[in-house]
């Protein structure tokens, strides 16, 4: 009994820091377009208040469009803290603007507090 729990205990202080340094979320899940293509659908189910983070990478100047057809359920916006750029949630179907610097941005989808509770999201990035 004492060996297992000087187990657990020693299990516990090795992971604790790996757990802490993400601070127990996980990573954005890359935005990765086809071959030849400039749109990229993100897809999946939330529930009110939950987020799903995505991550994408863009050049300087090129132009951003991000379609939500679900504008009732959910919202979204797209951050850069090295290039202090980042949006507003937006409940709009449609919102464009141009990227300020090359980098990776973050796109965050939010599930709003409506009904149903759970709910699956569909929106298109194009990057053009």
């Amino acid at each position: 009994m004492i060996h297992r729990v000087l187990f657990l205990g020693t299990l516990l202080l090795i992971t604790l820091p790996v757990f802490a340094q993400h601070g127990g979320k996980a990573e954005p899940k890359e935005i990765k377009f086809a071959p030849g293509k400039s749109s990229a659908t993100v897809t999946g189910t939330l529930s009110n208040g939950q987020e799903y983070d995505f991550v994408f990478t863009a050049k300087k100047g090129q132009t951003v469009t991000i379609r939500n057809s679900r504008t009732s359920q959910f919202d979204f916006r797209v951050y850069n803290e090295e290039f202090e750029f980042e949006t507003e949630f937006e409940s709009s179907p449609t919102l464009t603007f141009e990227i300020p610097e090359t980098g990776d941005y973050l796109f965050f989808v939010r599930k709003k507090m409506t009904a149903p509770r759970t709910a699956r999201f569909s929106l298109t990035i194009t990057i053009k």
